[in-house]
């Protein structure tokens, strides 16, 4: 069963983004093999702003993620990583290259 991952990124090729300032998602499926394949893109409101966080914003975010297993970000707070933990989700901080977060992770799978 493929690992469904999902990576706050800006441009596509970097993990860059806060967990809660991210405005899109990509999602990947990463094969036991280790072969990955993008699946599509999801658009989200973030839910911190100021340094405020939004428990409605954040409640929409784990529903538009409730079919991943890991979260890519380069940033998260303690009270938004304990919501994905306690959601099923496992997040990663990894700002690095996607192509090289997304080859780190295939061990997680088996």
């Amino acid at each position: 069963m493929p690992l469904r991952v999902a990576v706050a990124s800006s441009d596509g090729k970097y993990v860059n983004q806060h967990f809660g300032h991210a405005k899109q998602f990509l999602i990947f499926d990463i094969q036991e093999n280790g072969k990955y394949r993008f699946i599509e893109l999801r658009k989200n409101t973030p839910s911190c702003s100021g340094g405020v966080s939004n428990d409605n914003a954040r409640k929409k975010t784990l529903k538009l993620l409730k079919d991943i297993d890991v979260v890519l970000v380069s940033q998260i707070g303690p009270g938004a990583a304990e919501s994905l933990i306690s959601s099923g989700i496992k997040p990663y901080k990894m700002p690095t290259f996607i192509v090289e977060a997304l080859k780190e992770l295939t061990p997680e799978i088996k």
